[in-house]
């Protein structure tokens, strides 16, 4: 018997409230490894068991509907399922909720009969195309109940071209409910990642883009070359000693099992490989290797982004560039599971993927082909971490990132005071703020440190203020006014502890300063803020042994 997480009720509830007040279909928004299925298991117990209703769950790949499988089994015994799927040789029909392929069951509608309900996971994968198989089989289940209602299920709500999946003219209308990826790292359900980019840097501006990716040629022309793949398996040999389980991504078969020659012949390590091509028996057997620790390294070609459920996974290793922000968030999302001993999972991105992106759990989504030139992350120059932006200090190996560069020159025309003590306020929307530790230069080593928050109001244009939680006096009460106007947490008595919790999410944002300047003097002074809502605490930084065990998958 599983019992459903907190956030994963607060799913549930949204689906049915949008479910009771709209005539439209709702679409909910989880991380990959936030427990999609357990949701979606509970939610076909109360449809069958409350209300006598019958569902349809439909994914697209057997590994997705042997999970839902199994916690339909987990959470509701009692419920009768069948399941419909021509890889696992099941073509149930009868029972009160069937799982299906819908490669299996796309002009099948009529055999399957009427459904009230109808789940669909991974609904990112929903074409807008009129003539692909989801649409061609949700029409004909419309016909058979117009009434049906749908609800999708997915961590990726965006298409690579179109943007959202959610129009109104579309299949899902509404994201009904979402949930972070930051927020469940905090709060101990998924594995924190740390990424790393690759000594030999890859250059993709060259590369032609169609139908919204790299072309793939192109692609395998580029990242397979012998020098990048040799310097590409040595990191990732480097970098795993200490690793479990690291799963590759190859652009192409011919460059995963360039990969896999080259581990084998110059570091003797076995890596297992599987693509489209691989036969089902001999893909069964290495996948299974692989979850049981027996095969350490597994590369694979465009099969294992979603679906893949192995917890091991600590190192994923992307020798790929994509275009995709989806693409990019399932292959990372792969090591996102928690398991006993496992701290973190190392992405080492050979591909800019982290750069072009963003941090996976601030993905910058955008339909324009090469993005809006402006950087969502940024490398650290010490150890290679791939980090938000807006990191002042490298959280990995403690590198102090110069302050951000000024102009020479002001964008605009100077709307300070043109007489010596004429005041001037005036409020700047913020873009971006940036935190970081100020040490006064030539101060002792023990000496007081200070907060410096830079607030980005335009291209190169910056507003800044020092906040004083190692001071005394005035500048600490000041500090202590600052941090309750934006955070529940505890004040902190230390610059390493604010920042704690700022990089944890723990601090409202700045959406709006006020700046006062006063002609003749040398600094301008931040009065006033506009604050976006305070998020909950967040407590405690690590999780405990206990909260892993207790984890329930």
């Amino acid at each position: 018997m599983i019992t459903l997480r907190p956030y994963q009720e607060d799913v549930k509830n949204a689906v049915y409230d949008h479910l009771r007040t709209r005539q439209d279909n709702p679409c909910a928004v989880v991380p990959t490894a936030g427990g999609k299925t357990p949701i979606m298991a509970s939610i076909c117990k109360d449809a069958v068991g409350l209300w006598g209703g019958r569902v349809l769950i439909l994914a697209h790949v057997k590994e997705l509907l042997e999970q839902t499988a199994e916690k339909l089994g987990m959470v509701c015994p009692e419920v009768g399922f069948g399941i419909y799927s021509a890889g696992l040789k099941r073509r149930d029909t009868d029972h009160p909720v069937i799982i299906a392929s819908i490669q299996s069951v796309y002009k099948r509608a009529c055999e399957l009969d009427r459904f009230d309900l109808i789940l669909i996971d991974e609904a990112h994968l929903i074409s807008p195309d009129s003539e692909s198989m989801y649409q061609h089989f949700l029409a004909d289940a419309r016909i058979i109940n117009p009434e049906v209602r749908i609800v999708g299920f997915t961590a990726t709500p965006y298409r690579l071209k179109s943007g959202s999946i959610c129009t109104v003219e579309g299949i899902l209308n509404h994201i009904c409910y979402e949930v972070g990826v930051r927020e469940l790292i905090r709060d101990g359900f998924l594995c924190p990642l740390i990424s790393k980019a690759g000594r030999s840097k890859v250059d993709t501006s060259e590369l032609h883009i169609r139908g919204g990716e790299f072309i793939t040629d192109e692609v395998e022309a580029l990242m397979d070359q012998d020098s990048l793949v040799q310097s590409a398996v040595s990191e990732i040999i480097q970098y795993t000693t200490d690793r479990h389980a690291c799963l590759i991504f190859a652009s192409s078969i011919q460059h995963g099992k360039h990969i896999v020659d080259v581990l084998a012949d110059e570091h003797s390590v076995e890596c297992g490989f599987v693509c489209g091509e691989t036969p089902t028996l001999e893909r069964d057997l290495t996948l299974a290797r692989f979850k049981t620790g027996k095969l350490k390294y597994l590369c694979n070609v465009n099969v294992l982004t979603t679906g893949f459920d192995s917890p091991r996974i600590d190192c994923v290793a992307l020798v790929r560039p994509t275009m995709s922000p989806g693409l990019f968030y399932q292959q990372v999302g792969r090591g996102f599971r928690l398991h006993p001993g496992k701290e973190n999972c190392l992405v080492l991105d050979f591909g800019g993927n982290v750069l072009r992106h963003g941090p996976v759990d601030d993905i910058r989504v955008t339909t324009n082909d090469r993005g809006d030139g402006k950087a969502p992350a940024k490398e650290c120059p010490e150890c290679r971490a791939l980090i938000a932006t807006g990191f002042a200090t490298c959280p990995q190996c403690g590198y102090v990132f110069p302050p951000p560069d000024r102009r020479q020159h002001d964008p605009k025309a100077s709307e300070a005071g043109i007489l010596s003590g004429q005041v001037t306020t005036t409020k700047y929307q913020v873009e971006d703020a940036y935190y970081g530790m100020h040490s006064k230069r030539g101060a002792d080593e023990g000496a007081p440190r200070t907060l410096r928050v830079d607030y980005r109001i335009g291209w190169h244009d910056y507003k800044s203020e020092w906040v004083c939680f190692e001071h005394e006096g005035y500048a600490r009460q000041k500090a202590i006014a600052w941090w309750r106007k934006r955070s529940d947490d505890p004040v902190p008595d230390t610059v390493d502890r604010a920042l704690e919790i700022i990089e944890g999410g723990g601090l409202a944002p700045t959406i709006e300063i006020t700046v006062r300047s006063v002609a003749g003097e040398q600094f301008e002074r931040i009065i006033d803020y506009k604050l976006g809502p305070i998020p909950d605490a967040i407590g405690i930084s690590d999780r405990s042994e206990v909260d892993l065990q207790d984890a329930p998958f």
